[in-house]
């Protein structure tokens, strides 16, 4: 396969399971006779299939063969227990992939062996699973995880060692829509390369919004970056879009990717009623141009697309009888790119990296007694700060004696995650705990920096450290320290930094811009001359290592040189800025540093500035002395930039309705308070500032969600905001005598029989949840009758309804029909990919004589779900969506001459008796 790409473009093939659904199989034909009396629902199992019916997975094999297929995939995309505990199926999980693996091997060794000019491989199939590992699906929690890490790292070691046990030629990590679970998948793999043989690892990752992040907020560059450590032979994208609308995001990945490329959309866009009319001819077309531009290495399809399609793809990939020439891949990279949902490109053009330092109980007081006091939103407002003040890297630190440390960072690393504006940023994980920094690394999507490794324990704990470092995709800072202990002197600085390089490098297999040295950034002007030399000798090492390892880093704990001033905040600052000043220019090139100081190199007065210098370069015996004299002058003076009154009060030139607005669109709640409290002043009733300003600023969330401006954590959290606001406002709108009580509504959530996708419904519940909404939430593959006798039971406001396949909506036309047998007229909501408002307006709404409605993603729940439920907008709301579904279908009529469309009336006269 190694050899293969390197001549010709290969072609994947396409969709297993839009192959299977053209079998219509029913929940027996699932089952077999092996599992006919196992309790559950397996229809929607398609993994089970390569046990209960192989004869239907070898003929979709052939099919996609015969078709001009290079590459198979095995049927066993969710065959892992996470996924399969849906199905009560956990114990089947080796077998199921060792016999797809056996099975596909067996086909593509056929057809090599009838042409063994076109050898044929097979890529086994490693799905996301229906969790995630970045995102909480409870509101009252940010910090919950349904799924750790390690034990997704357990769940897929099983299905990769069975894969490799039956003889696949690559692993496929396939629709990535989270990088913790694919770094998961990926550290499981190297694990089992460990002890089987090597293949190629293919990565592909799904895009979920016009703006190209992942479901879990991040760009396709900061995924580059969380990727980077892996053996990657193919990364490329998949899913979520058609051709046509893929090519600029393959554009994007292609252009300085290091790796071959592959791209298997879906056969276009979901039409309204969750099929696909794109045409393999269409779809070809749109392919061809990835293949005229250079694009891609591998080319398939995706959902929607059959063995037709595929059957287009032999002819794009010739010309005049000669293989079209495939991508070349980028050259290999050479600067260390940091990410937490964003890219951070560490380069020389960059000059200093500035790392936040405030996020460390050791360096902050009162981040210390934020986390031991469990005050979690003020903790988490000082790494906002730090961002906002210019922090390009935030270092955690949570090692305290009367802490549990891993407990405390995995909770606060969890909590950090849930805001946006934060998570941007990548991540220093700062301990002396390995068991901390271990922990904290599974919490983390993001391409980080471990603080530290270094080989004061031997060089047997410093291997393991280092490629576990390694391992979880994070770059490592190396501390001067060995058996003996700290180096201090010149002499031991570079010995230690000769000796961890070549570990680094020559045994783990660490790149040189993966490794950071601290070469000890010490206390100087102690009044110890043996001191005296510290900073000079760290500048002096700085610039030996820059110029021996010229792509390696330099880093340190600046606060460290000016200890012995402690109080006086004015003289630390000022020699932090003139030790930095000396070091940048050596070669330092990043450092843990108060990205809020005021005090500059250039701001120093001249008679200071030349003691400090004197002092960090050690330039004469007395300069300690001359520093303390002048020191005393400074004693009480801030180095802080203090917050004017006409910055507080500039916020309030900004009309009350946007300040609100702008609240719930940036998720920053520091003067909701004030400006609701001025709301309540304004408005006639609290329920008008909810209905007014509030609702418009989800409005306005929405529209720019849709839009690709915002992504779903920042959607998360600015309903978490609206939470706050609402919860401000209850005890005013209870005493003037409003209805809206302690709930704005209960909700019933469900994602249909048959499918087990829920992390889009999830959402959706801390989107509600975070407005006030009790949400009782059914889970997956949940039995229509199960539905109705809870939305029944639980007298709900509303029942929402999720399905991510196309045999979804078929179950939610049951439920509907359900729902009208049982007399039950509250509103309907879908959603889900496949579920469109025209499919909505024709094949769901008249089957029930309540509220049918379809929500276009998470930030338009709320909007929705507040219109149905109240008493006087109520109807309008209806008349404007009936009236837009009469159009829709008399529009379809139009179109589609040939399709029967009766009333609503004789629709309803139609439907199925149940009860």
């Amino acid at each position: 396969m190694q050899n293969e790409i390197k001549n010709r473009i290969l072609i994947l093939d396409g969709a297993m399971g839009t192959m299977i659904q053209h079998y219509h199989l029913s929940e027996d034909d699932y089952r077999g006779e092996r599992f006919r009396n196992v309790p559950g629902q397996q229809k929607g199992n398609n993994d089970l299939l390569t046990l209960t019916a192989p004869h239907i997975i070898e003929e979709i094999h052939r099919k996609y063969l015969e078709a001009g297929a290079d590459i198979i995939e095995t049927n066993t995309f969710n065959a892992q227990r996470i996924s399969m505990a849906d199905y009560h199926m956990e114990d089947l999980c080796r077998e199921i992939n060792l016999t797809a693996a056996r099975l596909a091997r067996r086909l593509a060794d056929e057809y090599t062996a009838r042409n063994p000019e076109k050898p044929r491989f097979v890529a086994g199939s490693i799905g996301p699973t229906n969790k995630t590992c970045s995102m909480s699906p409870d509101v009252e929690d940010p910090a919950l995880r349904t799924l750790s890490f390690d034990e997704l790292v357990e769940a897929y070691s099983e299905q990769v060692e069975a894969l490799l046990d039956g003889g696949v030629d690559a692993l496929l990590v396939e629709t990535i829509f989270d990088t913790l679970n694919a770094k998961a998948a990926i550290y499981a793999i190297e694990r089992a390369f460990e002890h089987r043989q090597p293949v190629p690892l293919m990565l592909s990752v799904t895009i979920a919004d016009k703006g190209g992040r992942t479901l879990s907020g991040q760009t396709l560059e900061a995924f580059l970056a969380s990727i980077s450590h892996a053996p990657v032979f193919s990364v490329g994208l998949n899913c979520s879009f058609g051709a046509s609308d893929m090519l600029p995001f393959l554009r994007q990945l292609a252009a300085n990717t290091p790796y071959y490329i592959s791209a298997y959309p879906n056969a276009g866009l979901p039409n309204s009623l969750g099929g696909y009319d794109q045409t393999p001819e269409q779809m070809a077309e749109q392919v061809g141009e990835y293949i005229r531009e250079g694009l891609v290495n591998i080319i398939g399809g995706c959902c929607g697309t059959t063995d037709a399609y595929i059957a287009q793809y032999p002819a794009l990939v010739m010309h005049n009888g000669l293989p079209v020439p495939p991508r070349r891949p980028a050259a290999p990279y050479s600067h260390l790119t940091l990410s937490g949902l964003e890219p951070l490109a560490v380069t020389p053009e960059r000059n200093f990296l500035n790392i936040g330092e405030r996020c460390n109980v050791a360096g902050s007081r009162r981040f210390l007694r934020l986390i031991k006091e469990k005050n979690y939103t003020e903790a988490l407002e000082i790494a906002r700060t730090q961002v906002e003040n210019g922090a390009q890297v935030l270092d955690i630190n949570i090692d305290d004696g009367l802490l549990d440390s891993r407990a405390e960072m995995v909770h606060f690393l969890r909590l950090l995650a849930s805001e946006p504006d934060i998570a941007r940023v990548p991540l220093m994980i700062d301990s002396s705990r390995w068991e901390v920094i271990e922990a904290a690394l599974g919490c983390v999507q993001g391409k980080s920096i471990v603080n530290s490794i270094s080989l004061k324990e031997g060089e047997e704990v410093f291997l393991h450290r280092a490629t576990i470092s390694r391992r979880m995709g994070a770059a490592v800072v190396v501390m001067a320290f060995d058996e003996e202990g700290q180096a201090t002197c010149f002499d031991r600085r570079i010995a230690i930094c000769q000796r961890a390089h070549r570990l680094l490098t020559q045994v783990v297999g660490f790149p040189e811009y993966d490794i950071i040295f601290d070469p000890n950034i010490l206390a100087i002007a102690t009044g110890m001359p043996e001191h005296d030399d510290y900073a000079a000798d760290f500048i002096r090492t700085t610039r030996w290592i820059r110029e021996h390892y010229p792509q390696m880093h330099i880093t340190g704990g600046v606060s460290n040189l000016s200890f012995s001033f402690r109080g006086n905040n004015y003289i630390r600052e000022a020699m932090h800025a003139v030790f930095l000043y000396h070091a940048i220019q050596a070669g330092m090139d990043m450092g843990i540093v108060n990205p809020a100081t005021s005090v500059t190199y250039a701001d120093i007065p001249s008679d200071l500035l030349h003691i400090i210098e004197d002092v960090v370069l050690n330039r004469h015996p007395h300069a300690s002395e001359a520093l303390l004299e002048a020191a005393a002058a400074y004693l009480g003076q801030s180095a802080d930039v203090p917050t004017t009154a006409s910055t507080q009060t500039d916020r309030t030139i900004i009309p009350l309705a946007e300040r609100l607005q702008q609240a719930l669109c940036t998720g920053h709640s520091a003067h909701l308070a004030d400006d609701l409290d001025e709301a309540l002043r304004e408005y006639p009733r609290a329920v008008d500032i909810i209905e007014g300003p509030l609702m418009d600023g989800m409005n306005l969330v929405g529209e720019r969600f849709g839009a690709g401006q915002m992504f779903l954590p920042q959607v998360v959290k600015t309903a978490r905001t609206m939470k706050e606001a609402v919860a401000i406002l209850e005890p005013h709108i209870q005493s003037e005598g409003q209805t809206s009580g302690q709930r704005a509504g209960r909700i019933l959530m469900a994602t249909v029989k048959g499918d087990v996708h829920d992390i889009g419904k999830n959402i959706v519940g801390v989107v509600l949840g975070c407005n006030n909404y009790e949400v009782i939430d059914l889970g997956v593959m949940c039995p229509t009758e199960d539905i109705i006798r809870q939305a029944q039971e639980q007298q709900v406001d509303a029942v929402g309804l999720s399905g991510l396949i196309t045999p979804s909506l078929d179950e939610m036309a049951a439920v509907a029909r359900a729902m009208q047998a049982a007399g039950l007229r509250i509103p309907l909501l879908v959603g889900g990919a496949t579920t469109s408002r025209l499919h909505t307006a024709l094949r769901l709404a008249p089957l029930y004589d309540g509220p049918v409605l379809w929500v276009k993603d998470a930030s338009q729940m709320v909007p929705i779900t507040a219109a149905l439920l109240h008493p006087q907008n109520r109807q309008d709301f209806l008349n404007r969506t009936y009236a837009e579904y009469e159009t829709l279908r008399q529009h379809y009529a139009q179109t589609h001459p040939n399709e029967q469309i009766v009333s609503i009336e004789q629709a309803r006269k139609n439907r199925l008796n149940l009860f």
